[in-house]
Formats: C-alpha cells, structure tokens, sequence
C-alpha cells in the first residue's frame, strides 16, 4: 500500500470541504468491485453505503480502495485501487512504470488486457445508451462491439504508440511530464509509451524546460510535418529549441491566447481519403494515426452520398468530412460547412479550394445554421465537441428532412442524450458502431448513422 493520500489542490476544490473534519481522504475500504463506469473507474460501496468511483481496478476484483476525494456528506466518494486481493482474469502489470495510484493520469486501462479495455468501453456504452436514450444495442443498430484500429493489436506486453500529439506539463524543476489524475500535479517521465514515434524521437523528456508552462508536441501522420507549441511562464523568456529531428515551433502568446509562429512551418500536414489537409497553429485533428481515415470509411459507409446531394457538415474543423462529401457529390451536389475555429476555417478554406461546390462559414452552428436560410438538405454529418450539439441544434437538425445523419461523438454520454433529442424530432439510430481510437484510456469514437422514422419521409 501507499503511505500517502493521493489527494491534490484539484480534487479539494471538487468538494470545497475535503480538508475539514468530515474528509475521508486517505480512508481504505475493503470492497468488491462491481461494474465499470463512464469516466475510467468502476463502482463499489462502503460497508456504510457510500458509492465509491474506484480507479486502477476491474469489475469482479476485491480489493483495498484508498479514498482520494469526498467527505461523509458526499454523494460519492473517489477512490484507487492501492492492493489487488483478488484479481480479475483481465488483469495484467501495468507495462507502463507510470500508470497506478497518485501517477500520470493519462491512461485509465494499463492495468487491463487490451480485449478487455475494448468490452469495457462497449459496456460503457451500451449503459449510456440504455440510461440516457433508452436504447438497447440492437435498437441502435449496433453487435456491441468495439474495433480496434488497425495495426493495434500487437504481440502481448506491447502498447499501440498512438499518440501524434502530446501536450507535456514542466514541473517546477523544467522537467518534462503529464499531469496527475484530477491535480496539477506533474509527473516527472522519461518516455510516454502510448506517444507515436514522432513524437517519441523529439527527445522532450529529455532536455531542460525552465520557464515553461507546457510544451506540446505534434507529429503528423501524412507528412514528416513536426511541431512543438511552447506556453511560457508569464514573463518567461522562450528557450532556444533545439531537439533531436527538425521541427517547427510556436509559441502561445500569454496576453491573448493566441498561437504565434517562432520558426518554421506554422502548420503540419495531414493525409486522409487520398487528400491532404493543412492543420495550423495546433488545430483539431484526429489523434490516432488510424483515426481520420477510419471515421471518414465509416461516415461516408453510412450515408452512402449521392450525385447531386446537399450536404451539411457541421464543426467541421479544418474540413475532413466536407472534403470527403465534396468529391463525391458530383459537380451539381454542394456541401456547406460550419466551424466556430477561425484558424480551422482559414485551414478548411485552403484545404478545400479545389472543390468549387464546398463553402465553409465561421461561427457557432446553433448561430450560423438558421442565418443561412437552409430549409432542406439531404446529409449532414455533425462532429461536435464533447459536451454535444445539444437540444436545440438537434431540433433544427431534425427539421431539414436529411435522408440520413452520421453523428460523430467522442462522448458515449453526449451522443446517448443527442441521440434522445434526435428521436423526438423523428429520427432513429440505422448503425451504431464504435471504435477504440484512444487504447489505454477511457474514451473511445462512435459513428451513429440515423434516418427518418417515417417511411418516406
């Protein structure tokens, strides 16, 4: 066991009382696990009754959980797993010398074979599904499976390096590192394991970053593109950057946020559906190198595009999506992109300029999509933010009479309560499918293909 709570500034704050009397931080409670929950930890009780959300552990396991954040008034108490009394069949040693109680918070599932992280992440979802939609699998169209991407699944002890982009924090003493579950806490580290070699081959971890807030690094997939974005310590003065393989840096202004170029390229490029995307000043892209092609395949799979089709695609980034539907509309079709990211609709603008019938607005779609005057259109593809499109974007979704809807959700819960909205305006899940495109965490990418309900319509 640890002889240390592994509580930090971050959780106290959760609470606003975990240093009073009534704390329970640094308890340990004997328990048997029960099943995983939507977040990376599983659930068990206190022989008082109390939830506790349990971390590094598996369903099925007895353990002793040592409580990192709650009181006694509570509605739940966070908790790790500090020793395995009986273990689950799925359990294996962390590759990671990183990954345990009050280590890195980056990975959730280390301690877990690779096949069961991905029914753990089914088991999460068919939960949201059933809690927050009310669905079933099979009423979403899904065999409640989660795929692996390629080239993930690798020889035993080994660990997909998927990460093209990895945002360090620096400690106190300029060392490179990742942040604590739930703290500010850093995590001094010589290697990342799941970071892709790209980023892996920079050598961060390995020189002095005083001065620093964070530093991170990006490798694209489609390109020998390499980045690294420095944030400064306010009044710190940059560092000269030199790293093992040529990359260009930029730097985050601290008056305004913004993402100013140092050297070289201020973009990194990008390849998918056999078309390359400029993505500048550590825009959204997908993180797994597999990822864009993989939901890309999926998407346009699902909604089967026509000649002549309108088409919407909605936070629609540096493009991808509208890129895909703009070839294969024909010269009659159009596409119409909306995205709140000035830089991303820079990007998309120049990404897309071939495509003479693709035309991206800037702004909030639940504020662009009703000034444009659509009242109709045959798809759309939506890839909101975590928290969803919500309510009222769906409404308006639900009101243009699309064929068919791909939803694109990188949050079981978010989709799950969008998926809800949807069927109130009238549509229904065709296909659900899921694929785990962030191994040894939590999440996990779902594409939710939906049509009318209505025969016709």
């Amino acid at each position: 066991m640890q002889n240390e709570s592994t509580s930090s500034p971050a959780e106290d704050s959760q609470t606003g009382d975990s240093q009073t009397e009534n704390s329970l931080i640094g308890e340990e409670y004997e328990v048997e696990v029960g099943p995983v929950a939507h977040g990376g930890h599983c659930i068990a009780r206190t022989s008082e009754g109390q939830v506790l959300f349990v971390r590094h552990t598996l369903p099925g396991e007895k353990v002793v959980a040592r409580v990192t954040d709650g009181t006694k008034d509570s509605r739940f108490l966070r908790a790790d797993a500090v020793t395995i009394i009986e273990p689950s069949k799925d359990r294996v040693e962390a590759p990671c010398p990183y990954a345990g109680p009050g280590k890195c918070g980056g990975c959730d599932w280390q301690h877990a074979k690779p096949g069961a992280q991905r029914r753990l992440k089914g088991e999460v979802i068919a939960e949201q599904l059933q809690r927050l939609a009310g669905l079933t699998p099979e009423e979403a169209g899904w065999d409640g499976t989660v795929m692996p991407a390629e080239g993930d699944k690798l020889p035993k002890g080994e660990v997909p390096a998927w990460r093209t982009r990895v945002q360090y924090a620096i400690d106190e003493n300029g060392r490179a590192g990742l942040r604590k579950h739930r703290s500010h806490d850093v995590e001094p580290i010589e290697h990342c394991m799941i970071a892709a070699p790209g980023v892996s081959e920079l050598g961060i971890e390995k020189r002095d970053w005083t001065g620093m807030a964070s530093v991170e690094a990006i490798t694209a997939t489609g390109s020998n593109d390499r980045q690294v974005i420095l944030t400064p310590k306010p009044g710190a003065r940059l560092p000269l950057v030199e790293l093992d393989k040529p990359v260009s840096v930029l730097r985050v202004d601290e008056r305004d946020g913004g993402i100013h170029r140092v050297h070289g390229r201020g973009f990194v490029r990008e390849r998918a559906d056999d078309r390359t995307y400029r993505v500048g000043s550590g825009g959204f892209w997908q993180v797994h190198p597999q990822a864009a092609n993989t939901l890309v395949r999926a998407v346009m799979q699902g909604l089967l595009p026509r000649k002549n089709d309108m088409a919407l695609d909605l936070y629609c980034g540096v493009g991808l999506f509208a890129g895909a539907l703009g070839q294969r509309i024909g010269e009659k079709g159009a596409v119409l992109g909306i995205e709140s990211g000035k830089r991303a609709v820079e990007d998309a603008r120049h990404n897309l300029q071939d495509l003479d019938r693709v035309r991206i607005e800037h702004g909030k779609v639940e504020q662009v999509l009703p000034r444009t005057g659509i009242t109709e259109c045959d798809l759309i593809v939506l890839d909101p933010p975590r928290a969803g499109a919500g309510k009222q974007t769906v409404k308006h979704l639900t009101g243009l009479g699309a064929r068919r809807i791909a939803y694109v959700a990188c949050d079981p819960a978010a989709l799950a309560r969008d998926l809800a909205y949807f069927r109130e305006g009238g549509y229904k899940v065709r296909t659900l499918r899921a694929f785990d495109l962030f191994p040894m965490t939590h999440h996990v990418e779902c594409v939710a293909i939906l049509e009318p309900t209505e025969k016709g319509r």
